[in-house]
């Protein structure tokens, strides 16, 4: 048995304070019946709703994002526009974070979740996890480009970066898959190749490709062919 306020609160969308608000405003029920005791004790299994709405203190979120360039991929970044600013007011304060993340001008496919052992399963390294990107760079790619990343980039700094792949699409874009995520590692592998990046974009990560019908910035909840793909990894 758990004090109502404070299993409202441990969903993360309230504090306690506000929490005990609701319930005295006669926006909660428990087990189907208006509460206004925030002291009142719940059973773990008890139904809760706010405003007509379940609500669950672990209840797994997952979601795909089309991130925009110009926002960062963090949670809290002051002076900046992050991506948890993108979503609905009901996703603000559930726990939720990126599975990985884009640079602040690179766009593309967002995991954002708030099941930590899921996303760490799928940035282990051991987990080789692939993300493709499609990318445009300032120079002219060719089979030598490719051969590189097939075998491996080196960057400036001497790390070797593990073998890729390079599909080139015309003389200045391609598709580039990768299976580890160093800081600006596309950025940092096309820059040892003189062919500096002026345009990124994520397009898959793992079994989840981008949902082009989502709009810069737009968002929606994984379907259940996508959530069967990342649980399968």
């Amino acid at each position: 048995m758990e004090r109502l306020d404070k299993r409202l609160a441990a969903t993360g969308r309230w504090s306690r304070k506000e929490a005990r608000e609701l319930i005295r405003s006669g926006r909660v029920r428990l087990d189907g019946t208006v509460c206004r005791a925030p002291e009142t004790k719940a059973a773990e299994d008890a139904p809760v709703a706010v405003d007509g709405v379940p609500i669950g203190a672990d209840r797994p979120v997952y979601l795909m994002l089309h991130k925009p360039a110009g926002v960062v991929s963090s949670t809290d970044e002051p002076g900046e526009r992050t991506v948890l600013d993108l979503l609905g007011e009901e996703y603000r304060n559930i726990g939720l974070f990126p599975a990985g993340r884009l640079d602040k001008d690179t766009e593309g496919l967002l995991l954002l979740t708030n099941d930590g052992p899921l996303a760490h399963c799928l940035l282990a390294p051991k987990s080789h996890v692939d993300k493709v990107y499609y990318v445009e760079v300032d120079g002219v790619l060719d089979e030598t480009d490719v051969e590189a990343v097939r075998r491996g980039v080196v960057l400036g700094d001497g790390y070797e970066c593990l073998p890729g792949a390079l599909e080139l699409l015309s003389e200045h874009s391609a598709h580039i898959t990768l299976h580890e995520g160093k800081y600006h590692q596309v950025k940092r592998m096309l820059a040892a190749r003189g062919k500096p990046v002026t345009y990124l974009k994520r397009i898959r990560f793992g079994p989840l490709e981008l949902d082009e019908s989502l709009p810069k910035g737009g968002w929606r909840a994984l379907n259940d062919g996508e959530l069967k793909g990342i649980f399968s990894q």
